[in-house]
């Protein structure tokens, strides 16, 4: 359902199926027509009005309340801690085989070729878990208080009991 209104009477508001579109502003027009014929237009009309003329009215949108916005961010929030977590996770295990091969260039051991070569490709996978380790802790610091709120959100949902009746 479009809505439109005139410059020259605001309170005038002419409802027509659909969305706006050349076929709608047409059949506001034929009630403008209507309404003209049948004197209840409060304003004159001069005789270059067409329906390009008219003004969408649009229902304002409803503004969210302050709290579902928190919440909001508290889910993604913690869908961010989820998706970090499993990064973490994932990435882990090949780190850590990578973390103690670097001892092996603190001695005064002979090295391979091979090693050094295989601590220089692992290191990519050593910078990786330790960036999403760095992301986990301060998206969890930050979970911390996206819990709290949604907590709170769905504590105000539960229904009270109501004391006295049996």
């Amino acid at each position: 359902m479009v809505q439109y209104t005139l410059v020259q009477s605001p309170e005038v508001i002419l409802s027509v199926p659909g969305k706006d579109s050349t076929k709608a502003r047409e059949k506001a027009m034929d009630q403008l027509i209507e309404l003209m014929d049948a004197g209840k237009l409060p304003t004159e009309l001069s005789d270059g009005f067409g329906p390009q003329q008219f003004i969408e009215v649009k229902e304002p949108s409803p503004m969210p309340h302050p709290e579902e916005d928190a919440v909001t961010q508290a889910v993604q929030l913690l869908s961010n801690l989820a998706t970090l977590k499993l990064k973490l996770q994932e990435s882990r295990t090949e780190a850590l085989q990578i973390r103690a091969q670097i001892d092996i260039l603190f001695t005064d051991d002979p090295v391979s070729e091979e090693e050094i070569t295989s601590l220089k490709d692992g290191f990519k996978a050593l910078k990786t878990y330790a960036q999403a380790n760095l992301r986990y802790r301060e998206a969890r610091s930050q979970a911390e208080q996206a819990r709290t709120v949604l907590d709170q959100a769905l504590n105000s949902a539960e229904p009270e009991t109501k004391g006295g009746k049996k």
